[in-house]
Protein backbone atom coordinates (compact mmCIF):
# COMPACT_ATOMS: atom_id res chain seq x y z
CA UNK A 1 0.00 0.00 0.00
CA UNK A 2 1.29 3.27 -0.89
CA UNK A 3 0.13 7.01 0.15
CA UNK A 4 1.60 9.78 -1.40
CA UNK A 5 1.82 12.78 0.79
CA UNK A 6 4.46 14.87 -1.05
CA UNK A 7 6.37 14.82 -4.94
CA UNK A 8 9.64 16.75 -3.66
CA UNK A 9 12.72 15.35 -4.84
CA UNK A 10 15.39 17.79 -2.90
CA UNK A 11 16.90 17.28 0.68
CA UNK A 12 13.92 17.11 3.35
CA UNK A 13 14.47 18.44 6.59
CA UNK A 14 14.41 16.33 9.49
CA UNK A 15 11.28 17.81 10.79
CA UNK A 16 8.95 17.35 7.60
CA UNK A 17 10.01 13.36 8.38
CA UNK A 18 9.44 14.07 12.32
CA UNK A 19 5.85 15.39 11.36
CA UNK A 20 4.76 12.66 8.85
CA UNK A 21 6.10 9.69 11.32
CA UNK A 22 4.02 11.69 14.13
CA UNK A 23 1.08 11.51 12.13
CA UNK A 24 1.64 7.48 11.27
CA UNK A 25 1.89 7.31 14.99
CA UNK A 26 -1.43 8.58 15.15
CA UNK A 27 -3.15 6.12 12.37
CA UNK A 28 -4.10 2.25 13.20
CA UNK A 29 -1.43 0.50 11.36
CA UNK A 30 -2.27 -2.77 10.95
CA UNK A 31 -0.19 -5.56 13.29
CA UNK A 32 2.69 -7.01 11.08
CA UNK A 33 3.04 -4.43 8.82
CA UNK A 34 6.54 -2.77 8.57
CA UNK A 35 5.70 1.05 7.20
CA UNK A 36 8.47 3.38 5.89
CA UNK A 37 8.34 6.50 4.25
CA UNK A 38 10.84 6.32 0.81
CA UNK A 39 10.68 9.71 -0.64
CA UNK A 40 7.59 11.44 0.67
CA UNK A 41 5.10 8.05 -0.19
CA UNK A 42 4.71 6.20 2.81
CA UNK A 43 4.45 2.22 2.23
CA UNK A 44 3.24 -0.67 4.20
CA UNK A 45 4.01 -4.43 3.64
CA UNK A 46 3.09 -7.24 5.21
CA UNK A 47 5.65 -9.19 7.47
CA UNK A 48 5.66 -12.71 5.94
CA UNK A 49 7.31 -16.00 7.97
CA UNK A 50 10.07 -16.02 5.11
CA UNK A 51 10.89 -12.42 5.38
CA UNK A 52 11.65 -12.81 8.79
CA UNK A 53 13.26 -15.70 8.72
CA UNK A 54 15.63 -14.42 6.25
CA UNK A 55 16.01 -11.67 7.81
CA UNK A 56 17.05 -13.48 11.21
CA UNK A 57 19.95 -15.40 9.60
CA UNK A 58 21.64 -12.36 8.17
CA UNK A 59 21.52 -11.10 11.73
CA UNK A 60 22.66 -14.07 12.91
CA UNK A 61 25.55 -13.97 10.77
CA UNK A 62 26.56 -10.44 11.54
CA UNK A 63 26.29 -11.42 15.09
CA UNK A 64 29.37 -12.94 14.69
CA UNK A 65 31.40 -10.18 14.27
CA UNK A 66 28.88 -7.37 15.66
CA UNK A 67 27.64 -7.09 18.97
CA UNK A 68 23.98 -6.90 19.37
CA UNK A 69 23.76 -3.09 20.13
CA UNK A 70 25.08 -2.47 16.85
CA UNK A 71 22.88 -4.66 15.10
CA UNK A 72 19.23 -3.40 14.22
CA UNK A 73 16.12 -4.07 12.22
CA UNK A 74 13.05 -2.34 11.21
CA UNK A 75 14.58 0.68 13.06
CA UNK A 76 13.99 4.23 12.00
CA UNK A 77 17.03 6.02 9.63
CA UNK A 78 17.09 9.17 7.94
CA UNK A 79 18.75 8.84 4.17
CA UNK A 80 19.95 11.43 1.73
CA UNK A 81 16.97 12.40 -0.62
CA UNK A 82 13.61 13.65 -0.34
CA UNK A 83 11.66 12.35 2.59
CA UNK A 84 13.40 9.19 2.88
CA UNK A 85 13.20 7.78 6.63
CA UNK A 86 13.57 3.76 6.03
CA UNK A 87 12.92 1.03 8.78
CA UNK A 88 15.60 -0.88 7.22
CA UNK A 89 15.29 -5.12 7.32
CA UNK A 90 18.80 -4.67 9.01
CA UNK A 91 21.38 -2.85 9.60
CA UNK A 92 25.22 -3.44 10.62
CA UNK A 93 26.37 -0.09 12.37
CA UNK A 94 30.40 0.44 12.40
CA UNK A 95 32.79 0.72 15.75
CA UNK A 96 32.44 4.57 16.43
CA UNK A 97 28.63 4.43 15.46
CA UNK A 98 26.79 7.40 17.79
CA UNK A 99 23.11 8.49 17.98
CA UNK A 100 22.46 12.13 16.61
CA UNK A 101 20.73 14.98 18.98
CA UNK A 102 17.50 13.45 18.35
CA UNK A 103 18.52 10.30 19.66
CA UNK A 104 18.45 8.22 16.18
CA UNK A 105 20.65 6.58 14.77
CA UNK A 106 22.74 8.42 11.34
CA UNK A 107 23.16 7.08 8.43
CA UNK A 108 27.05 8.20 8.11
CA UNK A 109 27.84 5.16 10.75
CA UNK A 110 26.21 2.27 8.33
CA UNK A 111 28.27 -0.75 7.55
CA UNK A 112 25.86 -2.90 6.08
CA UNK A 113 22.10 -2.96 5.05
CA UNK A 114 20.43 -5.68 3.50
CA UNK A 115 16.76 -5.76 2.36
CA UNK A 116 14.37 -8.77 2.09
CA UNK A 117 12.19 -8.55 -1.08
CA UNK A 118 8.74 -8.13 -0.18
CA UNK A 119 6.65 -8.29 -3.97
CA UNK A 120 4.58 -4.57 -3.17
CA UNK A 121 8.17 -2.99 -2.18
CA UNK A 122 10.52 -4.45 -4.67
CA UNK A 123 11.18 -1.63 -7.10
CA UNK A 124 11.89 0.80 -3.83
CA UNK A 125 14.49 -1.86 -2.82
CA UNK A 126 16.36 -1.75 -6.12
CA UNK A 127 15.34 1.89 -7.33
CA UNK A 128 15.08 4.99 -4.98
CA UNK A 129 16.15 3.04 -1.91
CA UNK A 130 19.50 1.99 -3.78
CA UNK A 131 20.26 5.50 -4.56
CA UNK A 132 19.80 6.58 -1.18
CA UNK A 133 22.11 3.84 0.54
CA UNK A 134 24.55 5.05 -2.02
CA UNK A 135 24.26 8.34 -1.63
CA UNK A 136 24.59 7.66 2.04
CA UNK A 137 27.99 5.89 1.26
CA UNK A 138 26.83 2.65 2.68
CA UNK A 139 29.54 0.49 1.97
CA UNK A 140 27.44 -2.98 1.76
CA UNK A 141 23.70 -3.05 0.54
CA UNK A 142 22.46 -7.02 0.24
CA UNK A 143 18.92 -7.55 -1.45
CA UNK A 144 17.70 -11.05 -0.75
CA UNK A 145 14.93 -12.26 -3.36
CA UNK A 146 13.14 -15.32 -2.04
CA UNK A 147 10.44 -15.21 -5.33
CA UNK A 148 13.84 -15.99 -7.54
CA UNK A 149 16.09 -17.34 -5.01
CA UNK A 150 18.80 -14.91 -5.39
CA UNK A 151 20.93 -12.30 -3.80
CA UNK A 152 22.59 -8.88 -4.89
CA UNK A 153 25.34 -7.61 -3.44
CA UNK A 154 26.19 -3.93 -4.14
CA UNK A 155 29.42 -2.39 -3.14
CA UNK A 156 31.46 0.34 -3.30
CA UNK A 157 29.68 3.47 -3.42
CA UNK A 158 30.33 7.14 -5.58
CA UNK A 159 28.69 9.17 -6.98
CA UNK A 160 24.87 8.25 -5.72
CA UNK A 161 25.55 4.34 -7.68
CA UNK A 162 27.30 1.33 -6.51
CA UNK A 163 30.24 0.67 -8.69
CA UNK A 164 30.00 -3.22 -8.15
CA UNK A 165 26.80 -5.10 -8.59
CA UNK A 166 27.49 -8.93 -7.79
CA UNK A 167 24.07 -11.55 -8.32
CA UNK A 168 24.46 -14.76 -6.50
CA UNK A 169 22.36 -17.54 -6.28
CA UNK A 170 21.10 -19.04 -2.78
CA UNK A 171 23.06 -21.82 -1.89
CA UNK A 172 26.48 -19.98 -2.81
CA UNK A 173 27.97 -17.68 -0.19
CA UNK A 174 28.34 -13.88 0.02
CA UNK A 175 32.20 -13.11 0.67
CA UNK A 176 32.62 -9.68 2.37
CA UNK A 177 35.63 -10.25 3.82
CA UNK A 178 37.29 -7.62 1.45
CA UNK A 179 34.58 -5.10 2.86
CA UNK A 180 34.32 -3.08 6.13
CA UNK A 181 32.11 -5.81 6.59
CA UNK A 182 34.95 -8.72 7.34
CA UNK A 183 32.99 -12.01 6.90
CA UNK A 184 31.24 -14.34 4.49
CA UNK A 185 27.36 -14.61 4.56
CA UNK A 186 25.88 -18.46 3.71
CA UNK A 187 22.82 -18.37 1.59
CA UNK A 188 22.27 -21.73 1.63
CA UNK A 189 19.52 -21.75 4.28
CA UNK A 190 17.80 -18.60 3.02
CA UNK A 191 13.76 -19.82 3.05
CA UNK A 192 12.07 -18.94 -0.82
CA UNK A 193 8.37 -17.96 -1.74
Amino acid sequence: MTIELTDRTEMASSSELDDMFERLEQMHIPEGYKVEIVGGAIYMSPQRATHWETILDIVEHLRTRYPKKRVLSDVRIDFPGGLNGFASDVVALGEDCAKDEKGRWRYQDIDFVAEVISESTAPNDYGPKKTAYALAEVPVYMIADPYTGRCRVFTHPQNGDYKVDLTLAYGEPIDLTATVVGLTLTTDEFPRD
